[in-house]
C-alpha cells in the first residue's frame, strides 16, 4: 500500500480464539466443565457454534478475546478510532514527538543535500523554504509530504500540488514557531490534520464484529477509516478464519441474523447469496446492496 495511505496491521491476538468463543457459547448450555468442552471442540463444532452466535446475535461470548493492532493515520481519523469506547487506544503523543514531521524534513534535506544532524529549527525552516522554492513534480511533492501526511486520494488523483504545498507550509510555520521559543505543546495547533499519528489499538471480537467492522467497511464510512476496518478485518481472517467467516458491513450483519444459513461476504459479493432485507441500514434497496458493498472496496 502507498505510504499516504493508513497502515494497519495486527501485532499480536489470543491464540485460539474461535475454539475460546466456540465452547464459550457451548458453556452456556452444557453442564460439563470448560476444559473438557474445549477439548472436545474440533473446527467443525468451532465454525457451528460460531454461525450459531452469528445467527442469534449472542454476543458475549466474544469477548473472551483479544486482537492488537499497529495503526498509522492522520489525526482526522484517530479521532474517528477513538469514538469506538470498547477499544483501548495507546496514541504517540504530539506533546513529545514529532517522529513523522522530522523524517520529512530529513528527505527534504537529503533533496538539498544538507545534513540535518548539523541543522536547528531554522535551518529547518530554511530548507524547507528552499525546497518549496523550486520547480517540483506533483510525484516529487507527494514522496516528500507523505512521509509526514495521510493524503486523501482524491488528491492524489486530481494531481493537487496546491494542496500539498500547504501541508508543507504547516511543517514550516511549526518548525518556525519551535524557533521562536513556543513550546512543543503549543505549536501542534499550526499542524494541519493530516498529520500522521500512530496507535495501538486493542479490540475484542464482539467489538469488531458487532460494530466497528459494520460500520467502518460500510460505503458509507469516511474512506480513510474504511481503509483501516477492510485492513483489519483481512488480518483477523488471516490468523481466525472461522471466527470472522461472517464478518462485513452493517447490511451483511444485519443480513446474517435474518438467514437459516449465513453467508460470507464472497458468497454475496459473487452473487451465490442474495439478500433478504428490503434495506440495509443506510436504506440501500436490496438489488443495489452488493453494489454499495463493491463501491465500498474501492479506495
Amino acid at each position: 500500500m502507498e505510504k499516504y495511505l493508513p497502515q494497519a496491521i495486527l501485532v499480536a491476538h489470543l491464540p485460539g480464539a474461535s475454539r475460546i468463543i466456540a465452547s464459550a457459547s457451548k458453556l452456556t448450555l452444557s453442564p460439563r466443565d470448560f476444559a473438557l468442552i474445549a477439548e472436545s471442540m474440533d473446527d467443525a463444532k468451532t465454525e457451528e457454534w460460531i454461525r450459531e452466535l452469528v445467527k442469534r446475535g449472542h454476543g458475549s461470548p466474544l469477548e473472551h478475546s483479544i486482537f492488537i493492532f499497529e495503526v498509522v493515520c492522520s489525526r482526522v481519523c484517530s479521532h474517528q478510532l477513538v469514538r469506538h469506547r470498547h477499544a483501548s487506544f495507546s496514541q504517540l503523543s504530539q506533546r513529545y514527538s514529532d517522529k513523522y514531521l522530522r523524517n520529512m524534513v530529513v528527505k527534504i534535506f537529503e533533496h538539498t543535500g544538507r545534513n540535518p544532524r548539523e541543522a536547528g529549527f531554522r535551518e529547518y525552516v530554511g530548507d524547507i523554504s528552499r525546497f518549496l522554492s523550486t520547480n517540483l513534480s506533483f510525484e516529487e511533492l507527494l514522496d516528500i509530504a507523505s512521509e509526514a501526511f495521510i493524503v486523501p486520494p482524491s488528491v492524489v488523483k486530481l494531481k493537487d500540488a496546491e494542496f500539498l504545498r500547504f501541508l508543507l507550509e504547516g511543517v514550516k510555520s511549526y518548525y518556525e514557531a519551535l524557533a521562536n521559543g513556543v513550546p512543543y505543546e503549543d505549536v501542534r495547533y499550526l499542524l494541519p490534520q493530516a498529520v500522521k499519528t500512530r496507535l495501538l489499538v486493542s479490540m475484542n471480537a464482539r467489538e469488531l464484529l458487532e460494530v466497528f467492522i459494520p460500520l467502518r467497511t460500510c460505503a458509507r464510512a469516511q474512506w480513510e477509516i474504511r481503509i483501516i476496518a477492510w485492513k483489519m478485518l483481512s488480518e483477523v481472517s488471516r490468523v481466525e478464519p472461522l471466527l470472522f467467516k461472517y464478518a462485513g458491513p452493517r447490511c451483511i450483519l444485519q443480513d446474517n441474523r435474518s438467514r437459516i444459513k449465513p453467508c460470507t461476504l464472497n458468497e454475496y459479493l459473487s452473487g451465490e447469496c442474495s439478500f433478504t432485507i428490503e434495506r440495509c441500514p443506510e436504506l440501500v434497496p436490496k438489488e443495489k446492496i452488493r453494489e454499495c458493498i463493491s463501491t465500498a472496496l474501492i479506495i
